[in-house]
This record gives structure tokens, sequence and C-alpha cells, in this order.
């Protein structure tokens, strides 16, 4: 085979449409994306074998593209109306994803993914729907409304991921096993990364109008909305933030039972994610809650430091 003919054959090309990249280009360019927007995430992926790290990158560039379509700069100056039909066209596109139609390149990784890890299309129809809700709803009254949409835009993605990440064959080998349900812990892990990222950006979401603290809680710490859209800080906010971490703690500790029973290969990436995303809730208490004039993350010397104590961790089952 001459190596024009070989060229040809590890690209694809859609009837009507331009040549597709290689397999290998397509996946390439989920991580350079993943790299750029997601540098802890990122971090825990390349703590995995090189299959599941490149399913993983897939998926994340899928939600990508799904978030971007409403929190894009360019998104934010559409109408609801066109955003509306975006979500509608995308949602078509999907359902042709999980049929094994591509039309570009990060389409291509996506369905190389779905082929090797096969997985239900509704947890990826559920994270669509969760970006509807910011079509319209810019508040919400209870923590209940809020975990919805937290489950939508976040507690998918740990169902979409735990088919990559595998179980443990000790749980699984024996005749009498039961197969463990991963599926409470994945999505509780997701409404706390949710619920964390929430919390760092309140003071970026108040500038699109957008509040996600629930309503309940401001008026039961006696703090305003007007005051969070001004930015004040006082005892009142600090309280009501220090309750708002303890109960994303809470979410955290909720997902921890689950990564036990996830195969050897994924458990130290999964537990230095958890430990590096909650990490950036003890920046904001060092913060003194201010989440209006600084940013909360977790410094790259930071994470590496804390890799040996994660590995340690995902040692014992």
């Amino acid at each position: 085979m001459t190596a024009q003919s070989s060229a040809a054959t590890s690209r694809q090309r859609e009837p009507g449409s331009a040549v597709l990249p290689s397999l290998e280009e397509a996946y390439e360019a989920c991580r350079r994306e993943t790299a750029e927007w997601a540098k802890t995430f990122y971090l825990g992926t390349l703590l995995m074998p090189p299959a599941k790290r490149r399913a993983i990158w897939a998926i994340y560039v899928w939600c990508r593209r799904t978030d971007e379509l409403m929190d894009s700069a360019e998104a934010q100056a559409r109408p609801v109306e066109e955003l509306a039909a975006r979500l509608d066209a995308w949602e078509l596109r999907t359902r042709q994803l999980f049929e094994g139609q591509v039309r570009d390149g990060l389409d291509r990784a996506m369905v190389d993914t779905l082929e090797r890890y096969p997985q239900d299309l509704q947890p990826y129809l559920d994270m669509i729907e969760g970006q509807r809700m910011d079509l319209h709803q810019t508040r919400y009254a209870t923590f209940a409304e809020l975990e919805l949409y937290c489950y939508r835009v976040a507690g998918t993605v740990g169902l979409m991921t735990q088919e990559v990440m595998g179980l443990d064959p000790a749980y699984t080998s024996a005749p009498w096993s039961e197969r463990p349900d991963t599926s409470e812990a994945a999505v509780a892990l997701g409404i706390a990364n949710q619920l964390t990222n929430i919390l760092r950006d309140v003071g970026e979401d108040r500038g699109r109008g957008r509040i996600y603290l629930p309503q309940e809680d401001l008026e039961r710490f006696g703090y305003s909305e007007a005051e969070l859209l001004a930015g004040t800080l006082n005892d009142n906010w600090r309280a009501l933030m220090a309750f708002q971490l303890e109960r994303a703690r809470q979410w955290f500790a909720r997902s921890e039972a689950g990564v036990r029973w996830l195969a050897p290969d994924a458990r130290w990436p999964v537990w230095a994610s958890l430990r590096l995303y909650r990490g950036i809730l003890d920046v904001i208490e060092r913060h003194d809650y201010d989440v209006f004039n600084k940013r909360a993350y977790v410094p790259q010397a930071g994470k590496l430091l804390d890799l040996p104590f994660s590995y340690v961790i995902s040692q014992a089952r």
C-alpha cells in the first residue's frame, strides 16, 4: 500500500462533506480542548490508560460543545428563540451521533467512544434539557430545584463516564457477585462539582443576571439579592457561604462510597479529580468567602502535591 493510499484510508468522507480528520487527529483535538478548558479535570485524565483517557476527552468535548450553545460570549448576544432552536438542532445531532452519523472530527471521536464504551442516550438528552433550563430560569426558589439543574448539567457526566471507568473485577468475578451500581455515586460527584462551580462563579454569574444560590437560603441567612448583585461582604454572606460549602462537601462525601467499586486504573484519577475539585472549596474559605473579587482555584503545585495522597487512598477498596 502506498503512503498516499494509506493516508486516504485513515480519513473518512461523509456524503456531501469535506474530508474528515483521521481518528488520531480527532482525539488529539479533543485532548487539546480538554487541556485548555478543564485543567484540573485534564490532569486527572492523564492518570488513566490511553484508551480511557481518550474516551473521557471525547465526552468532555461533547459536553463543552453543549455548554457553549448557551454560555459562550457569542451565544449571550443571541435571542432566546435562536438559542432554543440551536438546542433543538443539537439534540437531533446527538441522537444521530448515537446512530453513528458523523459530521466533523469531534463527532468522529465521540462515535468511536460510543462504539468502544456503549452507553445510554438519556444522560445526553438530560444535559441538553439542563441547558434549556438556562433559557428562561435565572433564579432557583429551593435547593430541590437547583439539585435538578445540577443533575442535568453535571450529574449526567457521571453517568456518561461510568462505562469508561469500568468496575473492579474483584466485585464482579465471583459467581455469587452482584454487580455494584455506581450510578448514584457518579451522579453525586457531578452534583458536587457543579455546586462547587456555582460557589466559585457567584460573581461571574451575577454579571449575566443569574443567581444559582437558592432563594430560600438567601432568605434564611438574611442576605438580599440586591446585596449579592452589589457584591456585599458581611457576616450574613459568610454564614450563607459556609452553609453552601458544607452542602457541597456532603455531596462529595456521598460520591466517595462508589469510587471503591471502580476499576483499579480508574480509581486514582477519579480520587485525584475529586480531591482537587473539592480543594476549591478550601480556597474559597481561605479567601474569606470573597468570590466577587477573587478567583478560587487550586495552584498547579498544590495539584501535583496531592497526587501521591490520592494514589494511596485509591489503593484501598
